[in-house]
């Protein structure tokens, strides 16, 4: 009897101990930040996060053999029809994928209101690109760029809703504002190497950041001793960019 009496409170003593294990798939769901999260920089020190808007592009290819050549990774904001469609430039966007690029999502057609769309408006935005990139990569993205850095409205309680992390930046290059790439390298300068990482706003539809800038970028890094990694593995979330496909796979724009 006595064996007995310290044998089930062992028992319920393991279970104890077996419930407060999360399982892999809890311990996936709490790594990196949570769903619907604005996140404008990077949780660690010693890294930069490239991260490019607005694409695939003309300069997919070209800027992904860029960062391979220096052993660099970065994330791409890639919409479904901005530039064209989407699936004209699947082979650069897998490419970057399995040289383990980040591709996350910048919504399916970029629009000017996307702060101002309804829920099931943005879902659409949402779930269209999901599927091109489902017939691409096999994956569901879980970070997103809004256009626009839009966070207004039910942007973060969709993005919240869908799964995904939403990302802005805590350095413009300006790209987009008509600065050079030498102004802005200076800005890159002035932020400094220094404290947690950077996550910059950048586009991959400007050759001047993908042929003067980014370059520039690299030996900076370098000199500055920052690896230069995905925008997830910055969060401390390499493991946690892609989830299962949560719509059908779609081959047409």
């Amino acid at each position: 009897m006595r064996l007995v009496s310290l044998f089930f409170p062992a028992i319920i003593l393991l279970g104890a101990v077996a419930e407060r294990i999360p399982s892999p798939l809890e311990a996936f769901k709490r790594a990196g930040p949570s769903a619907g999260t604005v996140m404008t920089k990077c949780t660690q020190s010693g890294v930069l996060a490239l991260a490019f808007d607005d694409g695939p592009y003309q300069y997919t290819s070209a800027l992904v053999n860029t960062l391979n050549q220096a052993g660099a990774k970065a994330t791409f904001f890639v919409t479904g029809t901005l530039y064209g469609c989407i699936h004209n430039q699947a082979a650069a966007v897998k490419a970057a994928y399995d040289a383990g690029h980040q591709i996350a999502s910048h919504s399916w057609s970029h629009p000017s209101n996307f702060g101002s769309l309804s829920t099931q408006q943005l879902t659409t935005e949402m779930q269209k690109l999901e599927g091109a990139l489902n017939k691409i990569i096999g994956k569901k993205p879980t970070y997103m760029r809004p256009p626009y850095l839009a966070t207004g409205g039910s942007v973060l309680s969709t993005m919240a809703t869908l799964g995904y992390r939403v990302i802005t930046n805590d350095v413009d290059a300006g790209d987009w504002n008509g600065l050079s790439a030498q102004q802005s390298e200076q800005r890159f300068q002035q932020a400094g190497a220094s404290g947690n990482g950077h996550i910059p706003l950048m586009h991959e539809t400007y050759s001047s950041t993908v042929y003067t800038l980014v370059p520039w970028l690299i030996t900076w890094a370098s000199q500055n001793n920052l690896r230069l990694v995905t925008v997830a593995e910055c969060l401390g979330d390499a493991g946690g960019a892609y989830a299962n496909p949560t719509v059908a796979a779609t081959s047409t724009c």
